[in-house]
């Protein structure tokens, strides 16, 4: 069994938003770049649909309401490209706008993200799963993929306690300070793995998190050889989680379990005395569920 990871993050790592709870700010401006350079030459590539999208994820990232000229600033959207995108999201019911001419999205958002919810099994066949997990060890017990560079919440124990906005079932946090982000990161290709800790960025979110790509190597270096992740005040202090992988029945592992302990910490070896043996039962239930 591993010891507790590592404590000290590097001195220059970047430091995190102050605002408690918060992911990691989603680079619109980056990631609009990074779509131009990549699909660029391609004809059949849509910039305004792009643009558009890159304006609902600075709505949904900042979560709080802003002006065209902040929209623009945000994505490095031209300002009458960002304001044709906030008048065509405002027409087709996405977003509002209020008297002070500042922006913010709608509930119609939801529909999206509710679609995908709606028809995928994973999350339909985790929640009774989670559920009883959660009664048996009376904590809150989510389940989550990975996409891209953070997981994403897709089902969260029924009888959880009240927790922090940040876990709650389609929020995304980043992969590399969570228990499933790291579970499944370490299950990554070596080529792919070594792109993400090379060109990631790492926020500092408390003074416990791992922020040096050599100290994250020889942390998901720990989690394969353990089969587990636990992670211990990365993103918030106060709170440790430990998580299990959930594998479909040819064994590809499509998600993770955890169980999150908010506002009391544990060690790593009483956390795995404790929780791991019903929430590995758990995981091998769901994913015998699960075709590939």
């Amino acid at each position: 069994m591993s010891s507790t990871l590592p404590q000290a993050p590097d001195a220059g790592a970047t430091r995190a938003p102050r605002e408690q709870h918060e992911a990691i700010p989603v680079d619109a401006n980056a990631q609009l770049a990074q779509l131009t350079a990549r699909y660029g030459d391609d004809p059949d590539f849509v910039t305004g649909l792009a643009r558009g999208i890159a304006v609902m994820q600075a709505l949904a990232d900042k979560r709080r309401r802003m002006s065209i000229a902040q929209v623009s600033h945000l994505t490095d959207i031209p300002r009458a490209a960002a304001r044709r995108s906030l008048h065509t999201l405002v027409k087709l019911g996405f977003v509002a706008q209020d008297e002070a001419r500042r922006f913010y999205l709608r509930p119609r958002v939801l529909s999206i993200g509710h679609a995908y919810l709606s028809a995928t099994p994973l999350a339909v066949l985790a929640q009774p799963v989670l559920d009883r997990l959660g009664e048996e060890l009376q904590q809150a017990c989510s389940l989550a993929v990975l996409d891209g560079e953070e997981i994403v919440y897709l089902a969260r124990a029924s009888s959880s306690p009240l927790m922090s906005p940040a876990l709650n079932v389609g929020r995304r946090l980043p992969a590399y300070c969570t228990s499933i982000g790291r579970l499944l990161l370490s299950r990554l290709p070596e080529q792919e793995l070594e792109a993400y800790l090379s060109g990631g960025k790492f926020y500092a979110y408390t003074s416990q998190t791992l922020t040096r790509p050599e100290d994250l190597r020889e942390a998901l270096a720990r989690v394969r050889e353990d089969g587990y992740a636990y992670s211990k005040e990365q993103l918030e202090p106060r709170i440790c989680s430990l998580a299990v992988p959930v594998r479909d029945i040819a064994g590809n592992e499509v998600a993770g379990i955890n169980v999150i302990l908010q506002g009391s910490l544990m060690s790593e070896k009483a956390m795995a005395g404790k929780f791991l043996q019903p929430m590995t039962r758990a995981a091998r239930e769901l994913g015998a569920m699960l075709a590939p």
